[in-house]
């Protein structure tokens, strides 16, 4: 989709969302999805929780400690993904407060807080996290 038609699609995504939530449907694994027309195009909703990973409040640790719970941590990031249970995520590029992105492939906000809280760098107080709910069409991809 070109970038000038990406604006106008999101407006109007934006525009007929409260419509399209009255028509929120639950599929047979338990998420909440509806169908969003544009044009003669269909698209599937469907709604992820997307996790903001901040910096948390504990940031102490010897340098050896830092690394085996960032160990821990791709490691528990990566289970996850080979679950189906976190469809994208990735680090910041900068060295601000936010800390990285996952989008939980999970049907609730209850699910998707669990899996966030048994991360090893959650645990350990290095990160903490903030969860949305976040729609997207079914089979989206970044360019």
């Amino acid at each position: 989709m070109p970038a000038k038609s990406i604006l106008p699609c999101a407006f109007l995504f934006l525009a007929f969302l409260p419509l399209q939530l009255a028509a929120q449907q639950t599929d047979a694994a338990g998420f909440e999805t509806f169908e969003y027309q544009e044009g003669d195009t269909t698209y599937v909703m469907k709604k992820y929780f997307l996790c903001l990973l901040k910096t948390g409040p504990n940031r102490e640790g010897t340098e050896e400690e830092v690394a085996e719970i960032q160990r821990q941590h791709l490691a528990h990031l990566e289970t996850l993904a080979r679950a189906g249970k976190i469809c994208m995520v990735g680090p910041m590029g900068d060295d601000g407060d936010l800390r990285g992105i996952v989008v939980f492939n999970t049907p609730t906000l209850e699910d998707a807080l669990e899996l966030a809280h048994q991360d090893p760098a959650v645990k350990a107080g290095r990160l903490s996290v903030e969860i949305h709910p976040w729609w997207a069409a079914v089979g989206s991809r970044l360019f």
